[in-house]
């Protein structure tokens, strides 16, 4: 029975209940090189301790570019790329799971990295005169970027989006061969090297901008934020808020993850830093494997779209959009409060199902003592939300928060960063950054040949064409091309990808510029739940030792929030905070409703189970309330609160016809 596992639970937990994150040690290049766990040789130390100098340099280069200003724009953006191409090919082996050094595999692209950076550095100001004409040096370091850029994104993303880069830096010159819309007249390797390499509109493009001065800067702050123990507090957090509800450990793992993934930016590498802990604590209250991963899955790759740090495709759109990254986060923060909102709502639905109980409150750890002990933690989170209402820039509010978050260390000894750690933590910002520079590089590869080609103008009129002009149909086809390309791919490249592409036909249509950036970002995200290929979910799935499959359609269930959510920015404006405020408000309590309705729906559970005809009713108020007519939301708000009715009804009859039958 679920309430014997509660029980069971407690037994097991003798006073609080251990939330205790484990501590990560000798994870770093300058930690090994100075303690040796591994008793390597010195040469592999000297190695060690080289590429975790570079990391720290170019860690503190960044941080004085951002307060100083640094190198000129073009020479940044060629600096930064080469050095994490460097470290890529310095962290990430060739063969995954193989940790020895090939001297082929590993030391000629590391050769090759070492002399870009060498010739990106110093041919500066003379190569950006050459624009238009680039020389037979240009044409081999522009060749050997590319091919560095490939196989970094396929070290680190993974070789669906190395082919993918590939084709797209291929189609440049094979064009010509293409049928219909996909033909063109094909392009000289002077213009191919123009484009990629001279000019910022191929490798150097804005996803690369956007990474060398702001990411780069909020994944150095997320790394020195956990280094002083924020992950701990937040987990405690989570579970002295939620934990006695019924289905409290899902809940809390939604809470604490969410608020973790907002940080780090990446729904895989959280997954991968909660998961152990929080999928163990659902299994023991009652909750299956598979449906303890999904929520971990749903959880972590939700922080993606919830403010105020929402990783790097949040600010690649800002660059896209012209407009400001604080008001991005605003038209982020109602979808994102609705889509927890939801999953929550399913994981108590599932809870009430089963019967389970929340842990013991006794168990639990104190609110007060938790806000106590690290709660200051969170300021350099209001810093950056303040810096940035007030008009700074995410450069100006990512050095403060980092400086923010160093000063508040010092305040209690357990959180206080010593010269090693604060060494490490550098160190981990910038190797954390190596996969997601990658993909920006590869989509900045993807991106150059779209504007080369014309492609992006062309697809946009053929979709247009297919869709008939109408915008459902047309909505439906860039998902499904969002969900494609998001598959085995970081969000980044996914949303690169689409803004380049899609974002064109749907705005030339009718939809709004926002919207429709946020309709295929919100997709890209979703692609790490959506099976076939759903890394996220896969992840958590073997944390939990549940089915990968089964998972990644659990996480589609939970998460369903995500697939229903872009449709609604479309559609119903209120929940981008557009219109009245009466309006606004009507909308978002409506679409509030409606995504109740359906989680109550596709759960078969609201006051209690509920018969198919409920369920009919409930998908057909669903519909009703997330309309923008009154007279459609105000039936769909009826059948809701008639259906809620009828079972609060039937349960009371229920329990007192038990009541009559146990006193006769």
């Amino acid at each position: 029975m679920p309430q014997k596992k509660d029980k069971d639970l407690a037994k097991d937990t003798a006073g609080k209940i251990d939330l205790s994150l484990e501590k990560e040690t000798l994870t770093t290049n300058i930690e090994k090189a100075i303690y040796n766990p591994d008793q390597v040789s010195v040469l592999t130390r000297v190695a060690r301790l080289a590429t975790a100098l570079l990391a720290i340099g170019l860690a503190i280069y960044i941080i004085y570019s951002a307060a100083f200003g640094g190198l000129p724009s073009w020479q940044h953006r060629a600096v930064f790329t080469s050095v994490l191409l460097i470290l890529c090919f310095s962290y990430v082996p060739y063969k995954k799971g193989n940790q020895q050094w090939h001297w082929l595999f590993d030391g000629l692209p590391l050769v090759l990295s070492i002399f870009i950076l060498i010739f990106v550095y110093f041919s500066y100001p003379e190569v950006s005169l050459r624009q238009g004409n680039p020389s037979l040096h240009d044409k081999f370091v522009a060749t050997a970027m590319v091919a560095l850029v490939i196989e970094g994104v396929r070290r680190t993303v993974g070789l669906a989006m190395a082919v993918l880069v590939l084709f797209f830096w291929l189609y440049i010159f094979i064009g010509p061969w293409f049928p219909g819309l996909l033909g063109h007249q094909g392009f000289s390797y002077r213009r191919m090297t123009d484009t990629m390499f001279i000019t910022t509109n191929g490798i150097f493009s804005d996803p690369i901008y956007v990474a060398s001065t702001i990411l780069i800067l909020f994944l150095l702050f997320a790394a020195l934020l956990l280094r002083t123990g924020a992950g701990q507090f937040f987990i405690e957090l989570a579970f002295a808020l939620t934990g006695r509800f019924r289905g409290g450990p899902a809940l809390a793992s939604v809470l604490a993850s969410g608020m973790l993934a907002t940080i780090t930016g990446n729904g895989a590498a959280n997954a991968t830093m909660t998961g152990p802990f929080t999928i163990p604590l659902m299994k023991k209250v009652g909750y299956s494997r598979n449906f303890s991963g999904a929520v971990e899955a749903v959880a972590s790759q939700g922080g993606q779209i919830m403010p105020p740090i929402m990783g790097a495709s949040a600010f690649i759109m800002a660059e896209y959009t012209g407009i400001p990254y604080i008001q991005i986060a605003g038209y982020a923060l109602a979808p994102a409060v609705l889509y927890f909102l939801v999953a929550g709502i399913v994981i108590y639905l599932q809870a009430r199902k089963q019967r389970l109980e929340g842990i013991p409150r006794e168990q639990l750890p104190s609110l007060w003592a938790v806000l106590y002990s690290r709660g200051y933690l969170i300021l350099p989170l209001f810093i950056i939300i303040y810096m940035m209402v007030k008009g700074y820039s995410p450069m100006m509010a990512g050095l403060w928060a980092i400086i923010s978050v160093f000063v508040l260390s010092l305040l209690r000894k357990e959180t206080r960063l010593r010269v090693l750690e604060l060494l490490a933590a550098l160190e981990a910002g910038v190797k954390n950054s190596i996969s997601t520079v990658m993909a920006c590089a590869g989509a900045g590869i993807i991106a150059g040949s779209v504007i080369m080609t014309g492609l992006g103008t062309r697809f946009s009129r053929f979709a247009i064409e297919l869709s008939g002009g109408e915008l459902l149909p047309m909505l439906v086809m860039i998902m499904v091309a969002s969900i494609i390309l998001g598959m085995g791919m970081p969000t980044v490249s996914a949303y690169v990808i689409l803004a380049t592409v899609a974002v064109g036909g749907l705005v030339q249509i009718g939809v709004p510029v926002v919207a429709a950036h946020f309709f295929v970002f919100y997709f890209g995200i979703m692609s790490g739940i959506t099976p076939p290929v759903a890394i996220t979910s896969y992840i958590t799935a073997g944390l939990a030792g549940g089915d990968p499959l089964k998972t990644a359609f659990q996480s589609l269930h939970i998460g369903m929030a995500g697939f229903i959510i872009p449709y609604m920015l479309v559609y119903k404006p209120a929940l981008l905070l557009e219109g009245s405020t009466a309006d606004i408000a009507i909308g978002l309590v409506t679409a509030a409703l409606g995504l109740v309705s359906f989680a109550a729906c596709i759960q078969g559970y609201l006051v209690t189970g509920t018969s198919l005809w409920q369920r009919v009713l409930l998908l057909v108020s669903a519909l009703f309330l997330v309309t923008t007519s009154i007279v459609a939301s105000s039936i769909g708000f009826m059948l809701l609160f008639g259906i809620c009715l009828v079972q609060w009804l039937g349960r009371i009859k229920q329990n007192k016809a038990q009541q009559d039958l146990k006193s006769i």
